[in-house]
């Protein structure tokens, strides 16, 4: 049965908030956690990933489950959505990024002194480069090359395990969320793992509250084009890779 386009974006908005929730949501409350490092980037990925999968599964049949501006661009530039439909996928996503954030850090502020004063230092689990007061020590090229890569491969495998025809589009959600599992694995000890252009721009745009955490607006612009251009480069080797008319 055929979805509205309301109930696509009402999808989008959904999808968006709970994976900004669950997963920057596990990262922000294991700030004041004393387990090893390690463990604690596990458990944070496995949230992303797992958070990814069931939306895929709730959503997925009405609005494609993208929950990421870098899939939908991807996506659009593919054909494999109406072009009318982009700009309002896209606010519904940044609407339901921003309200998750903004409930991570009304609940953070009633805990401990101890927790949210890790929470303003990360400027609630922003993503960052060496400079600008960022506590990660990595240059900008090379969290510029790690987002791009780690997005298209995320992102080629959103195109591959979805596309019509494909022996396995009903598992796809597991594809997707193990996929998303991965990459966090790798890039959360570097750059805290952005992998999704409103994964970096919310909680950036609320760290604005407190002048210590402005870094994190100015080093955003890398995880909102980083992930467009890895999102982009996958739509590209999709359709080398799909079968041509006419072949």
């Amino acid at each position: 049965m055929a979805t509205t386009v309301y109930q696509r974006l009402l999808a989008e908005f959904l999808g968006t908030f709970g994976l900004l929730l669950f997963g920057a949501g596990t990262a922000e409350a294991t700030l004041n956690l004393s387990f090893v490092t390690d463990a604690r980037y596990l458990a944070i990925s496995f949230a992303f990933g797992i958070v990814v999968l069931a939306g895929a599964f709730a959503f997925g049949e009405i609005s494609g489950a993208h929950f990421n501006p870098a899939v939908t661009l991807s996506m659009a530039v593919s054909g494999k959505m109406p072009k009318g439909e982009v700009i309002p996928y896209l606010v519904a996503q940044l609407l339901g990024a921003l309200l998750a954030v903004e409930i991570i850090l009304v609940i953070a502020s009633g805990t401990s002194g101890t927790l949210l004063s890790l929470v303003q230092a990360n400027a609630l689990t922003s993503q960052g480069y060496a400079g600008n007061g960022s506590p990660f020590h990595t240059s900008w090229g090379a969290v510029f090359l790690l987002e791009v890569v780690m997005t298209f491969f995320f992102v080629l495998v959103i195109h591959r395990v979805t596309r019509d025809g494909s022996p396995a589009k009903m598992f796809a959600p597991i594809a997707i969320g193990f996929t998303l599992f991965l990459t966090q694995l790798v890039a959360i000890p570097i750059d805290n793992a952005s992998i999704n252009p409103y994964r970096s721009l919310a909680p950036a745009l609320i760290s604005l509250i407190w002048p210590s955490a402005h870094w994190a607006i100015d080093q955003v612009w890398l995880f909102i084009l980083a992930p467009i251009v890895g999102g982009l480069l996958a739509a590209a080797v999709d359709r080398v890779l799909s079968p041509q008319s006419g072949t």
